[in-house]
C-alpha cells in the first residue's frame, strides 16, 4: 500500500488546502489524534486531518473525503467518528477514487488496489467493479450536494 512517506507533502497539502481543510502531520511512532481506526489510519478533528509519514494513502484521502462530504454542522462537531449514512460513505468512497487523479503518481486505478488490499468491501467483489458498475448511487449524491460537476469531475468545494 502507498504511503504518505512515498508522496510529495506538498501535493497533499495542496489538495486538502483547496478545500478549505488542514493536514497536520505528527510524528512517526506517536498517536494520530482523531484516528478512528487507530494508527497508522488518518485522523479527523473539526477541519483538520491528522497523518502521519506510514498513513496509507487511502486512509488520508478517505478521511479527507468525509470532512468534504460532511455538512458544516457536522463538520464543526467533527471528532474521530465521521459518521454518515451509506450513501454519504459510498460517495466517500467514489470521491477518494476521483481526488486520486489529482495526485502525481497515483491515480485512479492505483488507490482502488490499495482499497481492496486494506479490506474495502463491495458486493460485486472489487473497489474496481463497483466504480465501474455499481455507484451510481454515489455519482448522484455527489452531483446532488455539489461535489461534483456534470462530467463527475471533483469540485473544490465542502458540503454546505
Amino acid at each position: 500500500m502507498l504511503t504518505l512517506a512515498e508522496m510529495s507533502p506538498a501535493d497533499l497539502r495542496g489538495l486538502v488546502r483547496d478545500y478549505g481543510l488542514e493536514l497536520a502531520w505528527v510524528p512517526q511512532g506517536t498517536r494520530i489524534p482523531g484516528s478512528y481506526w487507530g494508527a497508522p489510519e488518518a485522523g479527523l478533528i473539526g477541519n483538520t486531518v491528522h497523518v502521519r509519514p506510514d498513513t496509507p494513502l487511502h486512509s488520508l484521502l478517505h478521511e479527507f473525503c468525509h470532512a468534504v462530504c460532511m455538512d458544516a454542522g457536522r463538520r464543526a462537531q467533527l471528532h474521530t467518528d465521521a459518521g454518515g449514512d451509506v450513501l454519504e460513505e459510498n460517495a466517500v468512497c467514489y470521491l477518494q477514487i476521483l481526488l486520486a487523479d489529482r495526485l502525481p503518481g497515483v491515480g485512479r486505478e492505483r488507490l482502488m488496489r490499495d482499497m481492496d488490499a486494506w479490506g474495502y468491501s463491495f458486493r460485486l467483489g472489487s473497489t474496481a467493479a463497483w466504480f465501474a458498475e455499481d455507484a451510481e448511487d454515489a455519482r448522484l449524491w455527489l452531483r446532488e450536494h455539489g461535489l461534483v460537476d456534470e462530467r463527475n469531475a471533483p469540485l473544490p468545494r465542502l458540503r454546505q
